[in-house]
């Protein structure tokens, strides 16, 4: 089958964890080693979050006295995606390395007048105590807002309309090359009114390029891979309970956190519902679930499986 693979953020940098290299690269490798089996029998992309590490760039270009200007998040997104893409390389090369890989620095288009840019929600870089957030805000000109007990930078993060190297990536899989790519949701362009791609301050959800990137591919599966085995009804309370085959539609209909798991349920959702029941006679499905179990996400046995219908 052709399987797309999101990479939740956990994967490459957990929570409070100091965000240096070393411990990012551990990180990867245990992903990789989860993932690897995967690339035995099918035909995989691996995508992935850069929250943190675009943040951190950011940070560090705006503390740079040298510069007239802060480096555009486009320009830090790409770096990113040369960064994390290394790192998984060498990750799953060593876990394969009669395989080949290639890891794509690709833009995506999305909408000059979206609305999501005059309403920043999209959390970036380290988390910081209020005050700390607000002094950070007014020194830089950032917007910042609360996530969870803390506190992030926001940004922009339009809808994505198109990934641009579609084509290429496919030819790769054709290839049985192993793809990385849409890296923090891809470099972030609009065309201009002569036909030019031009970047913009943005960074965009990953698992809504994701889900893109797989319907365009012709994708069976799309997994988008967390640090929680299922999604949860009731979460955080006594009467929780896993979701294990459910459908866009049962899915819609719960009331879930819009900053963790909603934008994923509906990733797999829009993915399922674009995509069809079937493809080449393989059904088509979604799953959310553990990265350790990534393997059995394949056909349901493990984590949240999405399909257009039950049974």
């Amino acid at each position: 089958m052709r399987i797309v693979v999101a990479l939740g953020g956990n994967a490459l940098l957990e929570r409070g964890q100091v965000p240096d290299a070393g411990a990012q690269v551990a990180n990867i490798r245990r992903a990789m080693h989860a993932l690897a089996p995967l690339t035995d029998d099918h035909q995989v992309v691996i995508t992935h979050g850069n929250g943190p590490q675009v943040g951190i760039l950011a940070m560090e270009s705006a503390d740079d006295a040298r510069l007239s200007q802060p480096y555009p998040f486009d320009a830090l997104g790409a770096m990113t995606q040369g960064l994390i893409g290394y790192w998984i390389l060498q990750a799953i090369g060593n876990e394969r390395p009669y395989r080949q890989f290639a890891a794509v620095l690709n833009q995506t288009l999305v909408d000059a007048d979206d609305p999501a840019f005059g309403d920043p929600s999209k959390f970036v870089g380290e988390v910081y105590a209020e005050a700390e957030a607000r002094q950070l805000a007014e020194k830089h000109g950032w917007q910042v807002r609360a996530d969870g007990t803390h506190w992030r930078r926001v940004v922009p993060s339009p809808r994505p309309r198109e990934i641009i190297e579609t084509r290429l990536i496919d030819h790769l899989l054709d290839e049985s090359v192993i793809v990385v790519c849409a890296g923090g949701g891809g470099v972030p362009v609009v065309r201009t009114e002569t036909g030019d791609l031009r970047g913009v301050e943005a960074v965009i959800d990953k698992d809504l390029s994701a889900a893109l990137l797989a319907h365009r591919l012709g994708a069976d599966r799309l997994l988008v891979l967390t640090d929680v085995p299922a999604v949860m009804e009731g979460y955080g309370t006594d009467d929780q309970r896993e979701i294990r085959h459910t459908t866009p539609e049962e899915l819609r209909a719960l009331d879930l956190p819009a900053g963790s798991m909603g934008p994923k349920v509906e990733a797999v959702c829009r993915f399922v519902e674009v995509s069809g029941s079937r493809s080449g006679g393989v059904e088509v499905a979604a799953a959310i679930g553990s990265l350790d179990e990534a393997v059995a996400l394949v056909d349901g046995s493990a984590g949240t499986y999405v399909t257009a219908r039950r049974g």
